[in-house]
């Protein structure tokens, strides 16, 4: 196999991470979140103990699938100083597109791992915490999602215009 089928193939990884990372952001923030309000009280249990535990252990993993991939693509490809420093090495704009979109999903994948992990494990009781304590952490993690939710949409408009613009 060539350098040409693996630069495609950590492409292809990091598009189909990215679907699933973002795929999950946006059902948490359009679809779960929302709908709560509208489950009767004796059947949340099944969404806090089952199916948000399952969609964060995704959500996580797939964050960091992303910006891995993305990160060895760009190695490979050979424009990760010049995304990095937003096009300054190299004065084009497309390498300034790329790593603004780099950068904004380095900030969200951070947000994933460091805010809304952890405080997602306090609300759902995955570790121990005290009562009072639950809500607070289930409204900061729904605040970083909310604000990954906003920082996704110019991050995969950079994205999609380095490649298909410059």
């Amino acid at each position: 196999m060539d350098y040409e089928w693996f630069t495609f193939l950590f492409r292809w990884l990091h598009v189909l991470s990215g679907v699933m990372w973002i795929g999950l952001l946006w059902y948490f923030n359009f679809v779960q979140i929302p709908s709560m309000k509208k489950i009767p009280d004796e059947q949340k249990p099944a969404i806090s103990k089952v199916i948000a535990p399952e969609a964060l252990f995704w959500f996580r993993w797939a964050a960091l699938s992303t910006v891995v991939t993305g990160l060895i693509l760009a190695t490979m490809n050979g424009y990760i100083l010049d995304a990095l420093t937003l096009g300054i090495a190299d004065g084009l704009r497309k390498s300034a597109a790329i790593g603004f979109g780099m950068w904004l999903g380095l900030i969200m994948a951070y947000n994933v791992w460091f805010v809304i992990w952890p405080n997602q494990q306090k609300a759902l009781g995955l570790v121990e915490v005290a009562a009072a304590d639950k809500p607070k952490a289930a409204r900061t993690a729904m605040l970083f999602s909310r604000a990954n939710t906003m920082l996704s949409i110019p991050m995969l408009y950079a994205m999609v215009s380095a490649q298909n613009i410059y």
